[in-house]
């Protein structure tokens, strides 16, 4: 059977013989108006390792899309992203109120932590996400920046990251529809903003939270966290706007970077004190991809302190526990894990308004529209209280449910039955847990033990909270909407009590952040310009490097950090 030439090009770049930028090529010779596909598969892992490139950044989320993105500006730079999962493909991600789909599948590095002591040997689920975007193509879109004093006291022992030096990287990030303002950008790539359909229980929430003697709060990001109201969010027309579909994409469309999909990374390969390039393994076999500057380790705050290990960088009984050579001995690695927690005032619904609804054809044809239910990010509203006196930022945060939201959406009613659901949720907990490896295989899974309520304080904050997520249920703008407690329930009322109905139902935010921590101490990673400790170009970028977790959810933070390593590199 003879081809075309047009024909030959395709079948030659799917399987994997030609790069993407060779198949450009190849088409502007041939004459021929061809598209190739804007990302490689694991079958192009071949022609990806064969290249050099300047710079390398590991790993597709929220950090590393930024950072990639905005060194691949310049054409002098070629830039490489190495992702272990697919592409963001998959319709689930892009529909906001369809997120919780994703736990547990391919698209998810699901994990789980240790048995937690304080919960009698039980565990938390903690997702991760496995694709184009990270985290942000599965979390619940909030956009928060969090307390300046958090950035302050990272500013106090590392130059640079203070509130007012982050500021302008989030205000260059933000594409805010309120527009521009001292506090708020309105030209970067990430869409923020508000709700186009938010649900009126929600709104009933924040009303009622006003009525129960609460201060409202319309811009939780101008300085003043305190007080109740609706969620700004990352979205566009009522689709997701992850990380992905903000810098990747466009990044990848206008032919500035290579992304290699399906690449699982084995290790960081090093050569007399200098990283090199990185080992992956793709389509059943492995490859190694160069760099001539640096490689940017952007995996979160589990896959990053296991790729540092797996390639000889971290505490060093500990590598050598697992049979891997010592390439620097780097304490800190894997420690000072930080995580947000968060568990479920619930009420039945009266009025058939809530997500429950959210599957019929009725609100498939709204969502053409960028309306309906399907555009809820499922936390739609909260707010943000102090409840410990000496906290210097609020330490309780609320997140309001349109509808159920149990155990990571596992525990809801399967009945049918419409409900509301408020999460008091703890972020300002002083514990830390760690990251270790249980294997040198890097397709075995660290050892996650986030140490829950290892400070005993942190109970009477949730209690409080459930405590006030109650007033607000019983205040009047919900008489029309609020059936029946459902949890805790109208028999849980003591201290003790809900104590134990905590330790039943808490779970994570999945805010993980810590274990690659910034600073100048014997157990940071990093130093200020996120280099890593003992070993030339090789920087952290994500939510790992966070000395201390901020209070607030994270996204808008890792997004910020990849914008700062971008900077950083082209300043050096």
């Amino acid at each position: 059977m003879t081809h075309s030439p047009e024909e030959k090009l395709h079948r030659d770049f799917n399987a994997g013989k030609i790069s993407r930028r060779g198949f450009m090529r190849r088409a502007a010779a041939l004459g021929i108006a061809a598209q190739a596909p804007l990302f490689l598969g694991a079958a192009h892992a071949q022609t990806t390792s064969a290249a050099e490139y300047d710079y390398i950044v590991i790993g597709a989320g929220s950090a590393g899309c930024a950072v990639a993105a905005r060194l691949s500006e310049d054409p002098a730079n070629k830039v490489l992203v190495l992702e272990a999962g697919p592409a963001d493909t998959n319709q689930y991600i892009h529909i906001p109120a369809t997120f919780p789909l994703l736990f547990k599948t391919e698209l998810d590095w699901d994990y789980t932590s240790e048995p937690q002591t304080k919960l009698d040997g039980g565990t938390l689920y903690m997702p991760r996400g496995k694709m184009f975007g990270g985290c942000s193509s599965m979390n619940a879109m909030i956009y928060q920046r969090g307390h300046s004093s958090t950035y302050d006291a990272w500013g106090a022992s590392n130059a640079g990251w203070s509130y007012a030096d982050l500021l302008p990287l989030f205000l260059k990030s933000e594409g805010n529809t309120r527009g521009v303002s001292d506090v708020h950008g309105a030209d970067g790539p990430l869409s923020v903003t508000d709700l186009n359909d938010p649900n009126p229980i929600s709104l009933a929430m924040v009303k009622g939270a006003g009525e129960a003697g609460y201060a409202l709060n319309s811009d939780f990001n101008d300085g003043d966290q305190t007080g109740f109201g609706m969620y700004q969010v990352t979205q566009k027309n009522g689709h997701r706007a992850s990380a992905a579909v903000s810098y990747l994409h466009p990044a990848i469309e206008a032919g500035r970077l290579t992304a290699q999909a399906e690449a699982m990374v084995q290790r960081i390969e090093t050569t007399e004190g200098r990283a090199t390039g990185v080992t992956f393994v793709a389509d059943g076999s492995e490859h190694t991809a160069t760099a001539r500057k640096e490689i940017i380790l952007s995996g979160g705050s589990f896959n990053s302190p296991q790729i540092l290990m797996l390639s000889g960088i971290g505490p060093k009984a500990q590598l050598e526990e697992h049979g891997i050579t010592v390439v620097h001995d780097l304490p800190g690695v894997g420690q000072n894990l930080q995580e947000h927690y968060m568990m479920p005032v619930v009420y039945t619904c009266t009025q058939k308004i809530s997500l429950t609804q959210a599957g019929t054809e009725e609100q498939g044809a709204l969502f053409a529209q960028g309306k309906g239910l399907l555009t809820s990010n499922i936390g739609e509203a909260g707010g943000f209280l102090t409840i410990n006196p000496d906290s210097p930022a609020p330490d309780l945060q609320f997140h309001f449910c349109p509808g159920y939201f149990v155990l990571d959406g596992a525990g809801n009613p399967t009945d049918g039955s419409d409900g509301m659901t408020i999460l008091p949720s703890l972020v300002q907990s002083k514990g830390t847990g760690s990251v270790e490896l249980v294997s040198g295989d890097p397709n075995v899974k660290p050892k996650v033990n986030p140490n829950v309520f290892q400070n005993d304080a942190d109970y009477d904050i949730l209690i409080q909270g459930v405590k006030i997520a109650r007033e607000i249920f019983a205040a009047p703008a919900l008489d029309e909407l609020r059936g029946e407690e459902v949890l805790p329930g109208p028999a849980v009322q003591s201290d003790a009590d809900l104590k134990a109905y905590i330790n039943k139902y808490i779970q994570t935010i999945y805010h993980p952040v810590g274990t690659c921590k910034m600073g100048d101490d014997d157990m940071a990673v990093v130093d200020h310009e996120l280099r890593v400790h003992g070993i030339n170009g090789l920087r952290v970028a994500d939510a790992s490097i966070m000395p201390s977790i901020i209070n607030a959810n994270t996204n808008a933070q890792s997004i910020m950090i990849g914008e700062k390593c971008a900077d950083l590199i082209r300043s050096a």
